[in-house]
């Protein structure tokens, strides 16, 4: 392996990382908490594979989900074409198969949006988004209509090594297998020529035709190698829920997959794995606890695009370099002080959100029912009580993060003065 590309320090990281993804259905053995870790799987590869065209050669794609669907249902219908004749070893190996669909949807597809980039890119990618996810309704033969494609992963009768990939922990091993992978190989792309000249690209088209190369000719790559992997996402996502639908093609997923990226921090390698991980939480975890959870995620990324346009990742960033710089000592005691008020700030907003939400939806106002649950605990929308204790708790919280706020803020400027005063 390249020690350029990956010197020892590296793979530490990786080899840590990988442990830990190895170790974590041992400590968590919850099925629930299973199936999540294969979700944040399949979404890590999704979203970096994403990455490829908005972060590191500046394609804004509304449509990536044709890559990742195509690729789904292509190693649906390989499953069960494989079906009793095939094994374990073929199953494992089928989401090669929804890459090899999903990069060759990039070759058809791709030559025509890398004509243009910039705006006339996304709006051609939507497009060809909006008419995949249209056909998927026209030709149910091959994507099963409103029904979907439905198959079964425990193929053959044989198994391999004692997998079946019947668990759920078994399928999460598989996961993590083509995750890893797919994870490298991104990572190692962004180190060859290729990489190098699609950030080129990103950054000054007209210098990079000006060295003589075709900056069409490097997005049109760059969009195959992209839908290769979010293909073997798709293929992953196949096998492990067995049925893929046409959802998988529309807007929605194109949305979510741009969301991730962007709250993880496009300018950051590992930024949209922080992403996929963060928000599938969001939709699984707090979409279970509350029906307005889509409100706390409009939020959550209103308040990362105004405060946090880096993302996540960037945040991170500057924390490492406060910390290289030795100024992070300092400013624990400010983060401390601010997480208090915030939480309070936010308990507060929960509550008048969920108040809200439960008296538009008209819960707990009918006759001889006067109560309703909020998150995990049962209130009365027709008494002052708990709209008043809301209220007082986010005034209260909205005061306290103003003053600490502002005294942590005296802070952190500081600190960045010192460390751009140091790098200068």
């Amino acid at each position: 392996m390249n020690s350029a590309i990956f010197p020892r320090g590296r793979l530490l990281l990786w080899g840590g990382c990988l442990a830990a993804a190895i170790a974590l259905p041992l400590l968590f053995k919850s099925g629930f908490v299973v199936s999540l870790l294969c979700q944040m799987g399949i979404m890590v590869v999704f979203a970096l594979s994403y990455n490829m065209l908005l972060g590191q050669t500046g394609l804004l794609s509304f449509g990536h989900a044709v890559y990742y669907g195509l690729g789904a249902f292509v190693t649906m219908h390989a499953l069960n074409i494989v079906g009793k004749d095939g094994g374990p070893l073929t199953t494992a190996l089928l989401p090669l198969v929804g890459g090899l669909a999903g990069m060759l949807a990039g070759v058809l597809l791709g030559y025509v949006t890398t004509k243009k980039a910039g705006t006339t890119f996304a709006m051609i990618s939507l497009g060809i988004g909006e008419l995949v996810a249209a056909s998927a309704l026209m030709f149910p033969g091959f994507f099963g209509g409103e029904g979907g494609v439905s198959g079964n992963r425990v193929v053959g009768k044989e198994n391999l090594l004692g997998l079946t990939w019947g668990p759920q922990v078994e399928m999460y091993g598989l996961i993590v297998a083509w995750a890893f992978l797919a994870t490298v190989a991104m990572f190692a792309l962004t180190q060859t020529p290729l990489g190098r000249m699609a950030n080129a690209v990103r950054d000054n088209p007209e210098r990079a035709e000006f060295v003589g190369y075709d900056t069409q000719r490097v997005r049109f790559l760059m969009v195959i190698l992209s839908g290769l992997f979010a293909g073997i996402a798709g293929g992953l996502s196949a096998l492990n829920y067995e049925i893929i639908t046409a959802e998988t093609l529309n807007a929605h997923t194109s949305g979510v997959v741009l969301l991730m990226t962007f709250v993880g921090g496009i300018g950051f390698f590992y930024g949209p794995i922080i992403g996929a991980i963060l928000i599938t939480v969001m939709q699984i975890v707090i979409g279970g606890l509350t029906h307005a959870w889509l409100l706390y995620f409009g939020l959550f990324f209103l308040f990362m695009v105004l405060m946090a346009p880096g993302g996540i990742a960037s945040v991170i960033a500057v924390q490492r370099n406060l910390w290289l710089a030795g100024l992070l000592g300092r400013m624990l005691p400010h983060y401390l002080a601010v997480a208090l008020p915030v939480l309070v700030l936010l308990a507060g907003l929960v509550g008048l959100v969920e108040l809200s939400y439960a008296l538009l939806a008209g819960e707990g106002v009918g006759a001889g029912d006067t109560a309703t649950r909020v998150m995990t605990m049962e209130f009365h929308l027709n008494t002052p009580g708990p709209w008043l204790a809301a209220l007082g708790t986010t005034a209260l919280g909205l005061l306290l993060t103003r003053w600490i706020g502002s005294r942590a803020g005296v802070a952190w400027n500081a600190a960045l003065a010192t460390l751009h005063g140091d790098k200068a």
